[in-house]
């Protein structure tokens, strides 16, 4: 899962949609929105069928079954893992039985970092003994660990103000959880922010909206120039229970013992199969969610189940004997919970062809029951996608919001690509984040039947249009 979201400003179109002027710039198209709205009109039986498929009929539950006999058998795969490697290779063995067109795999070197053993022990002012998890790219401790007295901050401005203090201790963040884009830069930026002051090891309160005593773990940023040290994420009630410790005047020693290696990328790859289109096979849209994971749970939800929901909107096509006039791709991307490092090398590969893209889609935020689509684009492409989001009133899933995003996909949007993700209870989804919890137990079939058969109609749609979604 994405670590910062990116934000997309939308551009105020120069036409009415109403018009009936050209929706294109330039003449490029001369059709009037009324006329593309009938177009998709025509899409309601193509749509029905499709749900009806994915929800009702015989592939119903067919995307958490493939997704649990995975992750039941691999379980979790971190970047640079033999495990991540096994379901690659399990994976383009599947994309090809299931009769999908173009499989293969395209090649990335990814970061290997491994937690190895990790321990943290409070010994005053009483003796606990703590959850956590080391944070991805952390450099471990000493063999014998580090035991130092404890500075609680709320805040970087805190830590700031308080710096004097910090020196030689552990910095122990009890930062509010806003949301996830706004908490997560404690997480990523801990470390660093610590290590400026003098400290020795930094831990912080995990980024969840809801904690039964669970550390969720992330990745970390080191800075140029800045000393390295340990860095884990603790529980929200042991952070909370320190914090009220510290406010009391407590002295408070911690033992942080950390056995966590960095070692050379290594090879991998990003999954790729087709549809290929009837009549613009050079154009694309694509459908993707990322195959890794962090090294606890099974990394069913985070992404297990936007990466089946993906292969499952091509089986869906394909089952009904549907060929768009466009290619459709989905790509399992690989390393993205270190940065999207999978997306951004498949981007540098491509982005030479960024012209014949007309919409790039992850699923990357849960694949409970959706409520909808969040895009990034003209306000023109949105018109159309609010037009195709009609085609999903039997699942009541209609609604369109701003700012569609995803780690991998940020890079085509970032340069102009219309681009789409699922709107979905962010509450329940960070409340497995990154932890133990991440299994198959959090998933619900129905629920991932109604994600599959909303990103098999848009993609489709979209993929089988006369024309690509227009841009800025």
């Amino acid at each position: 899962m994405k670590f910062l979201l990116f934000t997309f400003v939308g551009v105020v179109h120069l036409f009415s949609l109403n018009s009936g002027k050209a929706i294109y710039k330039n003449d490029i198209s001369r059709r009037t929105f009324q006329e593309i709205k009938e177009e998709i009109a025509r899409y309601k039986d193509v749509a029905k069928a499709i749900i009806n498929l994915a929800v009702y009929g015989k592939a119903q539950n067919r995307s958490y079954e493939r997704l649990a006999l995975l992750v039941d058998t691999v379980g979790p795969r971190p970047s640079g893992s033999k495990s991540l490697e096994k379901a690659i290779q399990i994976m383009y063995q599947n994309l090809q039985e299931d009769g999908l067109e173009n499989v293969h795999l395209e090649p990335v070197k990814i970061p290997h970092w491994e937690r190895g053993e990790e321990s943290a022990v409070m010994l005053e002012p009483r003796v606990h003994k703590m959850a956590i998890l080391g944070l991805g790219s952390s450099i471990g401790t000493p063999p014998e660990g580090i035991t130092a007295e404890v500075l609680v901050v709320t805040s970087f401005e805190e830590l700031q103000r308080r710096a004097p203090e910090a020196r030689g201790k552990i910095v122990v963040y009890n930062q509010p959880y806003v949301n996830y884009s706004k908490t997560v830069q404690y997480r990523v930026q801990g470390a660093v922010e610590a290590a400026k002051v003098g400290a020795l090891a930094s831990l912080i309160r995990s980024v969840a909206s809801f904690s039964i005593y669970s550390p969720h773990t992330g990745i970390q940023e080191y800075q140029d120039g800045v000393p390295k040290i340990p860095t884990a994420c603790i529980t929200v009630e042991d952070a909370e229970m320190i914090s009220r410790m510290a406010s009391r005047g407590n002295r408070i020693v911690i033992q942080l013992k950390m056995g966590a290696k960095n070692y050379p990328d290594a090879d991998s790859f990003n999954t790729v199969a087709e549809i290929i289109g009837s009549k613009y096979p050079e154009q694309v849209v694509l459908v993707s969610g990322h195959l890794d994971s962090w090294d606890v749970g099974q990394g069913a939800m985070d992404d297990g189940g936007g990466a089946f929901i993906s292969w499952e909107a091509l089986s869906l096509i394909k089952d009904l004997g549907l060929r768009p006039k466009r290619t459709l791709r989905l790509v399992l991307w690989t390393a993205e919970e270190q940065g999207g490092i999978g997306g951004f090398q498949y981007y540098q590969l491509h982005k030479a062809n960024i012209s014949n893209y007309s919409l790039v889609m992850e699923s990357d935020e849960g694949t409970f029951l959706p409520s909808g689509l969040q895009f990034t684009g003209s306000e023109k492409a949105r018109a159309i996608m609010e037009e195709v989001m009609r085609l999903l009133q039997p699942v009541n899933v209609t609604q369109v919001f701003r700012t569609g995003e995803g780690t991998d996909i940020n890079f085509w949007i970032q340069a102009g690509v219309p681009g789409a993700s699922l709107v979905d209870d962010l509450y329940k989804y960070f409340s497995f984040h990154h932890s133990h919890g991440d299994t198959m137990t959090v998933m619900d079939p129905k629920q991932m039947n109604v994600a599959a058969a909303v990103w098999a109609v848009v993609s489709y749609v979209i993929a089988d249009m006369e024309e690509m979604l227009p841009r800025s």
